[in-house]
């Protein structure tokens, strides 16, 4: 089995050069799957795992558009379709400069896995471009995702694909998209995910994500039966993910105290309140400013820059016992695992999406804390989209109250299938193994039923 494993990720790293993001997410869930491999022969013969690692198909696109001084850009744009075997494909659109074809691969990867855990039928994809909104005008960014969408359009569809947002694509990017996709259509469907609540969009669906990533927390909590009132937090971010997990963990009694942006982190020892919380939503979601003024606001917070000579993120370095990086991909590395568990966090659960380096893994799956991965903990907000794309196809709309229901009772699901799978595989505890294994296994069979397509 070493030497299959050894054989596929050589495979994989040559046939995708340059792309180390995709690497970690493969390598990742190969390692979990040796334990189903061997138990499935019949995996292996139909080379399901490589199948897979191939996108069914890999669009890619220029984006031209026209900024308020009449000078002309050019961007990528990309769309991964990555595996349809349960459903249409289902995932986010990024906007940010860091995007490229590897970022974007290690996200739908991953959100086959996701997907296929949130008992809803939906396949996996993810897609977006290099354009950074941050510092563009309203109408800049309009004009661009108009010609995002002038190509975007032809391949999507409420039955074969149905984006979302992600980082740097909000409730604004949604409409404009929307827009644009309903005037080349000339159809009303629910084909964005996302959209404002007058015109197809679900309750709860900017919340989910965060929410979610602390109902999974307070699961594993119960396996131990503790619960999260009194616990010390530590979050990156200040986007979507992070606010609202901050508005639950405040709900249920926990002690919110960092938010952090690309400039550098507030901690806040006194505990953001929920008036301070206000504050940071008006910040970020209104004004578009930096997390920096928190400081000067409050006065119990102290404002760190972020310092690229540095090797670890001192926002990991704090006393707490719960984590949720919200932020971005590998921004707890080595060091930070290290420093996490040295001040005491034993509960973390991941907003974003593959926030933790191999080896960061690796030390927190050795100390047995309770670890939840990215594709299990965060799992709520791709599942509150499968419940707005089933309200958009019953032309109805569910109360508040019953769509966070729904999304407590698929959080729960997901805990207890990584739990139960990651014993039934001798493993127990180990949420990493139980998530990409029960993903496996749902995508596996539904690949094995269809044949060789």
């Amino acid at each position: 089995m070493k030497d299959y494993v050894t054989e596929l990720m050589a495979g994989v790293k040559a046939k995708n050069p340059a792309e180390p993001e995709f690497h970690q997410a493969v390598q990742e869930v190969v390692e979990s799957l040796e334990l189903v491999l061997e138990r499935h022969p019949e995996y292996r013969k139909a080379k399901i795992l490589e199948r897979m690692i191939e996108p069914e198909r890999l669009i890619m696109f220029r984006v031209p558009w026209e900024d308020d001084k009449g000078e002309i850009h050019i961007n990528r744009g990309f769309r991964i379709e990555m595996n349809s075997a349960i459903g249409p494909y289902k995932g986010g659109l990024r906007f940010h400069r860091s995007v490229n074809l590897g970022i974007l691969k290690f996200l739908a990867f991953e959100q086959v896995f996701k997907n296929a855990l949130t008992t809803l039928p939906m396949g996996g994809g993810k897609g977006g471009s290099d354009f950074d909104p941050k510092g563009k005008s309203d109408n800049e960014v309009m004009r661009f995702c108009q010609s995002f969408m002038a190509e975007l359009f032809r391949h999507i569809g409420a039955y074969t694909d149905v984006p979302a947002g992600d980082i740097g694509v909000g409730g604004r990017e949604i409409g404009f998209l929307f827009g644009m996709y309903k005037k080349l259509r000339n159809e009303f469907t629910g084909v964005l995910t996302g959209k404002g609540l007058s015109w197809g969009g679900s309750l709860i669906r900017p919340q989910a994500t965060g929410y979610g990533a602390v109902y999974f927390a307070a699961e594993m909590l119960k396996t131990r039966k503790e619960g999260l009132e009194g616990m010390s937090c530590l979050i990156s971010g200040s986007g979507n993910v992070a606010q609202y997990t901050a508005e639950k963990l405040i709900n249920v009694g926990a002690r919110p105290l960092t938010f952090s942006d690309s400039g550098g982190y507030i901690y806040d020892e006194a505990g953001i309140t929920a008036e301070k919380l206000s504050f940071i939503m008006d910040l970020k979601n209104v004004r578009r400013g930096r997390i920096a003024e928190y400081a000067d606001k409050f006065k119990s917070a102290t404002f760190t820059p972020f310092d690229p000579k540095l090797d670890y993120n001192p926002l990991w370095n704090h006393k707490a016992q719960c984590a949720f990086p919200s932020a971005t991909q590998n921004e707890i590395n080595g060091k930070d695992a290290a420093n996490l568990l040295r001040n005491g966090v034993y509960v973390i659960s991941e907003g974003a999406n593959m926030p933790t380096t191999i080896e960061g893994v690796n030390q927190f799956l050795e100390a047995g804390i309770l670890y939840g991965p990215g594709k299990a903990a965060n799992a709520g907000g791709v599942a509150t989209s499968g419940l707005e794309m089933a309200q958009n196809s019953m032309r109805i709309s569910w109360t508040r109250d019953e769509v966070d229901s729904r999304l407590q009772t698929i959080m729960k699901a997901i805990h207890r299938a990584c739990y139960q799978t990651a014993e039934a595989y001798g493993t127990p505890g180990n949420y990493v193994n139980g998530a990409n294994i029960a993903g496996f296994l749902k995508v596996a069979n539904a690949m094995m039923d269809q044949g060789v397509v």
